[in-house]
C-alpha cells in the first residue's frame, strides 16, 4: 500500500535528511504553506489542501481542496481525514511539529487520530521521530543515541523497556510524571518498547 505523506508549513533545515526519507511512491498531500517545502525537497503534490491564509492559492494542475478559513479542522487535520477516506494506511507528516507550539500539540492529535483509525503513523522532524507505542512493541535503535517516552493522554499501564540504560518492568506511567524522558539504548544494543495497557509518545532522537 502506498504511504501518505502530509506536508505542514513548520520549519524544515534537515532538506537532504528529509528527503531521503522519501519514497518514490509516496502519496503527498501539501498543507497551505507546506507547499514552500516541496521545491527543496525535490517533489510535487498530488494533492493541496489548505483555507491559504499562510501561502498564495498555487495555480497548480494538482487536485486542490480550498477550505474556509473558519472551520473545526485544521489543514493538517483535514489532509488526513481526507486521506483515511481515500483509503490510506501508513502516514508520515512532515513539516508539522516547530514554533508554534499550539499547532505542535495539534499535530500531536492528528497523530493519535490516525492511530486510532488503525493507521500506521509517524512525525518526522529535524531532531528525530514521533510515533505512539501500545502493546505492539517497538523497537529503538543504537542509531539514535536518545530517546523518550510521553504520556499524552489517560494512564499507560504494564510499561517494559527492555535493552535501554534505564529498563522498566511493569511500569506505570500516568500524565504529569518526567518518567520515561531521556533515556538510552544500550550500546550495540536494541531497545525494545511495550505498553500493556494506554499508549505513550515514543519520541526518538537523532541529534540534540
Amino acid at each position: 500500500m502506498r504511504r501518505c505523506v502530509i506536508v505542514g508549513g513548520a520549519p524544515i533545515t534537515a532538506i537532504n535528511l528529509i528527503a531521503g526519507e522519501l519514497r518514490d511512491d509516496d502519496y503527498l498531500i501539501a498543507c497551505d504553506c507546506g507547499l514552500r517545502h516541496l521545491e527543496a525537497l525535490g517533489r510535487t503534490p498530488d494533492l493541496v489542501v489548505g483555507d491559504f491564509d499562510s501561502h498564495e492559492k498555487p495555480q497548480l494542475s494538482t487536485e486542490t481542496i480550498v477550505l474556509p478559513r473558519e472551520k473545526d479542522d485544521t489543514d493538517t487535520c483535514y489532509a488526513a481525514k481526507e486521506a483515511l477516506r481515500r483509503g490510506f494506511g501508513s502516514f508520515l507528516l512532515l513539516g508539522a511539529v516547530g514554533a508554534r507550539l499550539d499547532h505542535s500539540l495539534g499535530n500531536l492529535g492528528v497523530l493519535q487520530l490516525l492511530h486510532d483509525a488503525g493507521a500506521a503513523a509517524k512525525i518526522l522532524d529535524d531532531y528525530g521521530e514521533m510515533e505512539l507505542v501500545d502493546d505492539r512493541e517497538k523497537t529503538v535503535t543504537s542509531d539514535y543515541p536518545f530517546f523518550s517516552l510521553l504520556n499524552i493522554s489517560g494512564t499507560a499501564r504494564h510499561v517494559t523497556v527492555t535493552g535501554a540504560k534505564y529498563p522498566l518492568a511493569d511500569a506505570e506511567i500516568p500524565c504529569g510524571t518526567s518518567l520515561g524522558v531521556s533515556n538510552e539504548p544500550l550500546p550495540g544494543q536494541t531497545a525494545h518498547i511495550r505498553v500493556g495497557e494506554g499508549r505513550l509518545l515514543l519520541v526518538r532522537i537523532r541529534k540534540e
